[in-house]
């Protein structure tokens, strides 16, 4: 079942919403979310996981180093 990662930084995330769409609607995919340091959650389809970077003054529920074993077993990696 191929994972895809998107990393979402702040600001306009049209296009990457879009794509996001796209893929959750493919059949065996899983997609996940990670809004890294001052990201919004965006509305995302049903089905998509989301998580948040940890930063030093807010509390997140993934760390740097699990981000970095998320980013290693994906199967495509997309930042924005």
């Amino acid at each position: 079942m191929p994972h895809v990662l998107h990393l979402l930084k702040s600001g306009d995330h049209t296009t990457a919403l879009s794509v996001i769409e796209r893929q959750s609607l493919q059949a065996d995919t899983t997609v996940t979310v990670v809004l890294l340091h001052g990201a919004s959650i965006p509305v995302l389809p049903d089905g998509v996981t989301v998580r948040r970077l940890a930063e030093q003054a807010n509390a997140g529920d993934l760390t740097a180093s699990e981000l970095l074993d998320l980013i290693f077993t994906a199967d495509s990696v997309i930042s924005w």
